[in-house]
């Protein structure tokens, strides 16, 4: 007699839980965004530009999008390639999804399907791929300034300057690495003991075993987002009909926005803020209504790949091996 109370009152408590904060805003930010577009430009006047532009052209474009997405692939096949060995179609699968909600997903949220995806499709240890993950955001992190700094030097400083500064911070990773590498032969004549320490043991067992491996990370890396750019920088040169640095500058910026702790479901808002920053520290003379157009389509340029590449993974076979 005494099941079904308590059974429904388990249903109503579950149905009380309190909407997860990051959501809330993130709907907020995505709701005053799209009513900010229509009011400041106009949904109908921002979109049809894309009427002018050929097929072929947006074709080639959306496949260089598609291609980064398959280098971040390789980076990670390469990476794990003693798990992963002939698998490199469940390694590209899981990144798309990865990338999917990655995109869609509120506050980076989407970064959590990635343990969950290794797992799912590699049995790979939760800390093992916690640490990767964090490798690999800190190489696209460097990445992602090297580029800015490369634009930026162009602009504020000399030539000479300019490319001291850029060898100076491109010589950051390696010199991290190398200084992991030697807390990690220190940690194994020392097992760690604390809590933290072990944390911090798991995360530099997980860099690249060699310097080889190093190295190969880095480079598709940075393959990775020079495609990437390549593509995103023609789309919203379309838009903007300024100078191609100016492009470049403005994609890199909206790019760097994915690191920030508050942003839009799907990025909305915090991304076109940065892509006008960026034309705006270009001093490329670009009206401002013409970049938040250039933005938002660029914006949603990308929303469409990582879409596609969603619907794409779910053609790929993706039963894990067992045993």
């Amino acid at each position: 007699m005494c099941a079904a109370p308590s059974h429904h009152h388990a249903v109503k408590t579950r149905s009380r839980r309190p909407l997860n904060p990051a959501y809330l805003l993130g709907g907020v930010i995505l709701l005053a965004f799209i009513a900010f577009v229509q009011w400041y430009i106009g949904w109908g006047a921002l979109l049809r530009p894309w009427t002018q532009l050929s097929f072929a052209a947006v074709a080639v474009a959306a496949a260089l999008v598609m291609a980064s997405y398959g280098v971040r692939a390789l980076r990670l096949y390469d990476y794990f390639r003693d798990r992963m060995q002939r698998r490199f179609h469940l390694a590209l699968k899981l990144t798309l999804q990865h990338n999917l909600w990655n995109n869609m997903l509120p506050m980076r949220t989407g970064e959590a399907t990635f343990p969950l995806l290794m797992t799912r499709y590699f049995d790979i240890p939760l800390m093992k791929s916690v640490a990767a993950l964090l490798w690999f955001r800190v190489l696209d992190m460097h990445t992602l300034a090297a580029c800015a700094l490369a634009a930026l030097g162009g602009l504020w400083l000399n030539g000479a300057a300019a490319a001291l500064l850029l060898v100076v911070w491109m010589a950051l990773p390696w010199a991290g690495y190398r200084l992991g590498m030697g807390h990690a032969a220190r940690l194994r004549e020392t097992p760690p003991s604390g809590r933290v320490s072990r944390v911090l043991h798991h995360v530099v067992a997980s860099l690249p075993p060699s310097p080889r491996d190093f190295w190969r990370a880095w480079a598709w890396t940075l393959v990775n987002w020079a495609v990437k750019f390549a593509g995103l920088a023609w789309v919203l040169q379309q838009f903007i009909h300024g100078p191609p640095a100016a492009a470049v500058l403005g994609v890199i910026a909206g790019d760097t926005t994915s690191v920030l702790p508050i942003h839009g479901v799907a990025g909305v808002g915090t991304y076109e803020a940065g892509i006008v920053a960026g034309l705006a520290v270009a001093a490329a003379g670009i009206p401002a209504q013409t970049a938040v157009a250039g933005a938002v389509n660029v914006h949603l340029f990308i929303l469409s790949a990582a879409i596609l590449g969603g619907g794409l993974s779910l053609c790929l076979p993706g039963r894990r091996r067992r045993g």
